[in-house]
C-alpha cells in the first residue's frame, strides 16, 4: 500500500515536471515573438492545460491515451516494483533533459522506463511489443506531420494575405497568437497528462493483482481524481516555466515572426488531436519542433538551422533506450536492496 502510494506521489511529481519541462512547447513562439511576457504566456498555457482535463472527460468522453500507455507491459507482468522504476528513471533523465535545454519527450521517457524496468524483470517477453514500436514511429511521423501541414498551411496563408498591409498583418496574428497557443496547450494536456494517469492506472492494477488497497481491476475503474490530479500538476508545472528549453524552441531552430507562430502553433494542434482520435502517445515537443521547421522552410531551406535540428533528433532518439536502460539499472538496484533486507 505504501509503494502505492510513492508511486503515485512521484508520477504526479513527474508530471510537474513535464509540464515545466515541455511548457517551452506552447510558449516559446508567443514569447519570442513579444506577445505575452514569459509569467503571462506560462498563466496562459497552464489555464488551457487545465481546461483539457474538462475536455477529455465531457467532450471526448474517455482517456484513450491513457489506456494505451497502461497496456505497454503485459498485466501479468506489471508489478509495483517495475513501475517505480520506471517512474525513477523517467523523472532523472526528465531534470538531467531540463538542466542541458534539450527539449527531449517526456512521453518517450516514461514509456521507455516503464518498458525497460519490465525487460529487465522478465525479459522481453514482459512488452507489447507492438504498441512501443507504433509509440517509437512517431518519433519520426509527429514532426513529420507537423513539419507538412505547418509548410502547407504557411503557404496558404502567405497567398491568403498577399494584398495585406504588413503592419496591419503582424498586428492581428499577434491576436492569433494568444487562440493558437491555446489550442496547443489543450493539446499538450489532453496527450501528456494522460500518460501519467496511464502509468497510474497500470500501478493501481498491479496492486490489484497484489490483493492492495487502492486497486482497480482495468482502466475504466480509474477514480476521477486520479485524472484532476493529473491535468492539475501538469498546469501547475507549466506556470513553473522552463526557460532554457523555451530559449532554443524560440530562438535556436529558426526565427519566427507572429504569423508563422500562428502556424506552427496551429499546425502542432492538428497533429496532437490527430493523435489523440488515435490513441497515440506522442512528444508535443516533436509535433511543435517538426512545426517550426516546417515554417522556416518555407522561406528557404538554410533558414532552418538543421545542426539544432540535428542534435535534437539525436536527442528523441536516444530517450527511449537511455531511459529503459536507466529504469533496468533502478530496478536492479531496488531488487538487490530487497533481497539485502529480506
Amino acid at each position: 500500500m505504501e509503494l502505492l502510494v510513492i508511486i503515485i506521489v512521484l508520477a504526479l511529481i513527474f508530471d510537474y515536471i513535464n509540464g515545466f519541462h515541455d511548457a517551452a512547447n506552447s510558449i516559446a513562439t508567443i514569447v519570442s515573438t513579444k506577445v505575452l511576457t514569459p509569467f503571462q504566456a506560462v498563466i496562459w498555457a497552464a489555464f488551457f492545460n487545465f481546461v483539457a482535463f474538462f475536455i477529455a472527460k465531457y467532450l471526448i468522453g474517455g482517456f484513450g491515451i491513457a489506456n494505451t500507455v497502461s497496456k505497454t507491459v503485459l498485466e501479468q507482468y506489471i508489478t509495483l516494483p517495475i513501475i517505480l522504476s520506471g517512474v525513477i528513471a523517467a523523472i532523472a533523465w526528465n531534470l538531467f533533459t531540463w538542466w542541458r535545454g534539450i527539449p527531449s519527450s517526456s512521453s518517450h521517457t516514461l514509456i521507455g522506463g516503464f518498458a525497460g524496468a519490465a525487460i529487465m524483470a522478465h525479459g522481453f517477453d514482459a512488452i507489447q511489443l507492438n504498441i512501443i514500436l507504433k509509440i517509437a514511429a512517431f518519433i519520426f511521423l509527429a514532426p513529420l506531420i507537423g513539419m507538412i501541414v505547418a509548410f502547407g498551411f504557411t503557404l496558404l496563408v502567405l497567398y491568403a494575405c498577399r494584398r495585406a498591409h504588413p503592419h496591419t498583418a503582424e498586428v492581428w496574428f499577434k491576436k492569433l497568437q494568444l487562440v493558437s497557443s491555446a489550442m496547443f496547450s489543450i493539446g499538450h494536456g489532453l496527450n501528456d497528462s494522460q500518460k501519467v494517469m496511464g502509468i497510474i492506472a497500470a500501478a493501481m492494477i498491479a496492486a490489484h493483482s497484489e490483493g492492495l488497497g487502492m486497486g482497480i481491476n482495468s482502466i475504466e475503474d480509474l477514480p476521477d481524481w486520479v485524472a484532476f490530479s493529473c491535468f492539475t500538476a501538469i498546469s501547475l508545472g507549466t506556470m513553473s516555466g522552463g526557460w532554457k528549453i523555451v530559449k532554443t524552441m524560440g530562438t535556436r531552430i529558426t526565427k519566427v515572426t507572429p504569423l508563422e507562430g500562428v502556424v506552427a502553433e496551429t499546425a502542432g494542434a492538428f497533429t496532437l488531436y490527430l493523435t489523440e482520435f488515435l490513441k497515440i502517445p506522442v512528444s508535443t515537443t516533436h509535433t511543435i519542433t517538426g512545426a517550426i521547421i516546417g515554417v522556416g522552410a518555407t522561406k528557404r531551406l538554410s533558414a532552418v538551422r538543421w545542426g539544432v535540428t540535428k542534435s535534437l533528433m539525436t536527442a528523441w532518439v536516444l530517450t527511449i533506450p537511455v531511459s529503459g536502460l536507466l529504469a533496468a539499472g533502478v530496478y536492479w538496484l531496488i531488487t538487490l536492496f530487497s533481497s539485502l533486507l529480506g
